[in-house]
């Protein structure tokens, strides 16, 4: 890693896995109450209509990985590579499902949803204390203010990513399985060859960096609308 403050190393890394379960936590336990909503209690019944991170806690995707990935991007040194991060995935049966369609959809959409109002919000909360002064463009808090202000920050940009990742139309992510709710029968065969190879394809974008050709400019327009 090359030489780093360790104390800024650190501190950053908690910062970072507090926003990344309470994103993931929010994301899951938005699939587990969409999915009650419609008649489903499957996830209701194994606790994971909650805000609590240990149910959603999958370890190599919720811990290693994300860690993994932080040092990755820490680092002047890492050359970078793809990762992939996850929680646990809420179980859900279709079969108890009122109206299946539409709650497939909905069930599929309720973490992006829920991502992408938690971005939203913080985003304003960021635009009243710049607006105010008590945060100024390009200049790093003192004091308490610097992991308040990182804290944010990190929360925004990483329910951003979180939402427009899963967008992607590939199965297993949230895209894919929402789609399916409208593809006429003809199109099954597709489905199940994304189904097969959608893991696959995801590594292969993300490796030809794709994935970062579509959330670097997009953080880039959002720090434009903040300041």
């Amino acid at each position: 890693m090359g030489n780093i403050d360790i104390a800024d190393f650190l501190s950053k890394l908690v910062i970072y896995m507090v926003v990344w379960l309470f994103a993931v936590s929010a994301h899951e336990a938005a699939h587990a109450w969409m999915s009650l909503k419609f008649g489903d209690d499957t996830a209701e019944r194994l606790g994971r209509v909650t805000l609590n991170p240990i149910p959603h806690i999958d370890p190599l995707g919720t811990f290693i990985l994300p860690i993994v990935a932080f040092i990755a991007g820490y680092s002047p040194n890492a050359a970078g590579f793809p990762l992939l991060m996850w929680g646990k995935p809420t179980p859900v049966n279709p079969l108890k499902w009122r109206n299946k369609n539409l709650a497939n959809f909905m069930v599929s959409i309720a973490g992006i949803a829920t991502n992408l109002i938690i971005a939203i919000t913080v985003a304003i909360a960021l635009k009243v204390l710049y607006a105010y002064g008590i945060f100024t463009r390009g200049v790093q808090p003192d004091g308490i203010a610097g992991p308040i202000f990182t804290l944010l920050l990190g929360t925004l940009f990483l329910n951003v990513g979180l939402a427009v990742f899963n967008l992607l139309p590939l199965p297993p992510l949230d895209g894919g399985k929402a789609i399916q709710s409208f593809l006429p029968s003809t199109y099954d065969a597709v489905f199940e060859f994304l189904q097969t190879y959608g893991i696959l394809i995801l590594f292969l974008l993300m490796w030809m960096g794709v994935i970062r050709m579509i959330v670097g400019p997009l953080n880039s327009i959002i720090l434009y609308f903040l300041y």
